[in-house]
């Protein structure tokens, strides 16, 4: 009964999804606080059955149950424990159900950490969300059902795909869809300030710590589908412009540029309109991420389906959300009239803006590079590859000056900054910058202006981060006081400052190892040595080795240098027993400042192998990267002034409530309006 349990537990999460989405939004406006409050118990009944759902599906992979039509495609009863719980999420079916089960563990955040907002806003957030909820458990329950029945069941599973057993596949997926459906909470409070008409600093000060925990989770999502691809793949590069990979590029970019532009509009009250816009574009580049893995249009170790009916099944409701909510704003903006302060042409703001500007820019390169083959394709007008020559040309001009401002925006001051002034402040910060520039790649062996203009942003980024902490420490004064001052008030400013750190560690990796990597691919019998980056590698022979689900020939390569041995590397090709996929398994010393990377290719003769071995300098670095940046942005999201805003708010409508009882007589009740419950709300 284990399918049937599910489906019902399927449908009845569809029905308070649909109910979530359709009470509370009538509740706000009608003024009606128990449809509104109905939207909390809403979010944790339709959790409990998702949960209950994907409890039930895991189960049958753990027992092997292969008369449930989706195990039976991606599983086997010779996979690993491990693997038959990844694999879950490895296919479409089951991967969608995740997908929905961290919605509904995003709503539910939003009952808990949201009980000091106004009641009518909430609503409207989980009555957005809720409505995305039943679209997605709709797709599900009639497209791509996890439940469906196979009868009569086959002996054995058809396997997991040979590139998913793996341990970081474990990870990636979850923290990818954390990403991409934590978007939908910035989403939610953008569409629920446009249903309110209230379009202000409030608003971004609720929704800001949301959009920064999403991008962290999309931060680390990213990293760890670089690293396996990495490691996984054997071809040994950090990214491939594979269309599912910027499908999840995309919305990261205009996240980043969403984040920077809620900052505006809480300090300063600009940027509202553009900042409603960034947070409805971001999630509607979240669904058209889904649209492109699971509609059957693109072939890809990272796409799941390969089914047109169910691509146009999330087509049209990418359609329906994109052009409601773009329409809702169309309708609303114009209304809202709300300005923020001047700024200057030189200021925080301005540098700001254009910071954004151009991190749109190149999304929309990203974007037409990714759908541009596509669309030829499915206009029968050819088949055409976009991949790294076009990026190179048009994405890096686009993002080199975005970089460069990284430095100079937390220096320039609010609303009008000195050129002078900046220049002063930002003096020796960029003559370290240009000197470690031209200096260093002579250090390394070689010089290009390539490697030195990108050394030259990453020291820029590192030495005004540096600089912007100085000032900050400076600003505090000395004594006891200034040290509570330091450590108090401002996480989101460290958190800044650690998540730009991340950004120059990332550009100095990528430029290094783009700059000085080496790769070699030669012919090796038992004792044939090769030399690469300082390093000789000793060719021991191949053995067979058994795995739980595969045989695999091993090679053992022992590295020396400078006559003493360094590690011992063991790249493999492995045949698995169920879809006999011959697949490389890459064998990695990792370093700080470099990895050596080894791969065994096809078998020339019984002593003769084809070896890949590639020196990759500081590669590691992309990643070290990836992680401060990730962890600057949770200590800016633990910032406790969001706690103290929503604390106030809670208080406030508490002293509201209980001066209105005051004044109330007892013989009659006020009535309760949309007007005076709007008011109530603050």
């Amino acid at each position: 009964m284990v399918a049937e349990l599910g489906q019902f537990a399927l449908a009845l999460a569809f029905a308070i999804a649909l109910t979530q989405g359709i009470l509370p939004l009538a509740g706000a406006a009608r003024g009606n606080p128990a449809w509104m409050a109905l939207g909390r118990t809403a979010a944790h009944g339709q959790l409990v059955f998702l949960a209950i759902a994907f409890g039930l599906l895991t189960y049958a992979f753990v027992s092997s149950d292969f008369t449930v039509a989706y195990v039976a495609n991606h599983s086997n009863s010779r996979l690993p424990l491990a693997y038959r719980i990844a694999g879950v999420w490895g296919g479409h079916e089951g991967s969608l159900l995740l997908w929905v089960l961290i919605l509904a563990c995003w709503m539910v955040a939003v009952t808990v950490f949201s009980r000091g907002l106004p009641e009518a806003m909430v609503a409207r957030v989980l009555g957005v969300m809720g409505l995305i909820a039943a679209g997605f458990l709709a797709f599900m329950l009639f497209t791509s059902n996890p439940f469906d029945r196979l009868l009569p069941a086959p002996l054995d599973g058809r396997d997991l795909n040979p590139l998913l057993q793996d341990p970081g596949m474990i990870l990636h997926p979850p923290m990818l869809y954390m990403g991409y459906v934590g978007f939908s909470v910035a989403f939610a409070f953008a569409i629920a300030a446009l249903l309110s008409g209230r379009l202000d600093a409030a608003w971004a000060r609720w929704s800001r710590p949301w959009t920064t925990v999403a991008w962290v989770f999309l931060t680390l999502g990213n990293a760890l589908g670089s690293w396996w691809a990495y490691y996984e793949l054997g071809w040994g590069g950090w990214w491939f412009w594979d269309p599912v990979e910027n499908s999840s590029f995309m919305p990261w970019l205009l996240g980043t540029a969403l984040i920077h532009s809620l900052a505006v509009t809480e300090k300063r009250g600009s940027f509202r309109s553009w900042t409603v816009l960034l947070a409805i574009v971001t999630f509607v580049l979240s669904l058209m991420g889904t649209f492109l893995v699971r509609s059957g249009v693109l072939t890809s170790v990272h796409a799941f389906a390969t089914d047109p009916a169910r691509g146009v099944f999330i087509l049209a409701l990418l359609a329906l959300v994109s052009g409601s909510s773009l329409a809702l704003f169309a309708w609303r903006a114009p209304q809202l009239r709300l300005r923020g302060g001047r700024f200057g042409m030189l200021s925080r703001e301005s540098l700001l803006l254009t910071n954004n500007v151009l991190l749109a820019a190149a999304t929309g390169t990203v974007m037409l590079g990714t759908l541009y083959p596509l669309a030829l394709d499915a206009l029968g007008l050819g088949k055409v590859s976009v991949g790294s020559p076009y990026f190179d040309a048009v994405f890096v001009p686009l993002i080199a000056p975005a970089l460069f401002l990284i430095g100079v925006g937390p220096i320039a001051r609010w609303k009008q900054a000195s050129l002078p002034e900046l220049a002063v402040r930002l003096r020796w910060a960029f003559a370290a910058s240009v000197a470690l520039a031209l200096v260093l790649p002579f250090a390394l062996g070689r010089w290009s202006p390539l490697v030195s203009f990108g050394l030259a942003l990453a020291a820029w980024i590192a030495a005004t981060s540096a600089v912007s902490v100085r000032d900050r420490l400076r600003q505090a004064g000395t004594g006891l006081s200034a040290w509570r001052r330091i450590a108090d008030p401002s996480p989101a400013f460290y958190g800044m400052a650690l998540a730009h750190l991340g950004v120059a560690v990332l550009v100095a990796g990528v430029t290094l190892v783009t700059g000085y990597e080496t790769r070699k691919d030669v012919r090796m019998e038992t004792g044939d040595t090769v030399e690469i980056g300082g390093y000789v590698l000793r060719f021991e022979g191949v053995a067979k080795q058994a795995g739980p689900n595969y045989l695999a020939d091993r090679a053992t390569l022992q590295v020396m240098r400078s006559g003493s041995h360094v590690t011992t590397l063991r790249p493999s090709r492995r045949s698995y027993f169920s879809q006999q996929k011959p697949m490389s398994e890459a064998a990695i010393d990792s370093g700080f400042s470099r990895d050596l990377y080894a791969t065994l290719g096809d078998a020339l003769n019984a002593t003769t192998w084809l070896v890949r071995v590639q020196h990759k300098p500081f590669v590691n670095w992309i990643w070290g990267g990836a992680l401060l940046m990730a962890l600057g942005g949770l200590f800016a999201a633990s910032d406790r002034r969001y706690r103290l805003a929503a604390r106030g708010a809670r208080e406030a409508r508490s002293v509201a409530a209980v001066r209105d009882r005051q004044a109330t007589p007892e013989i009659a009740a006020p009535k309760i309006t949309p007007r005076t419950r709007e008011a109530e709300n603050g």
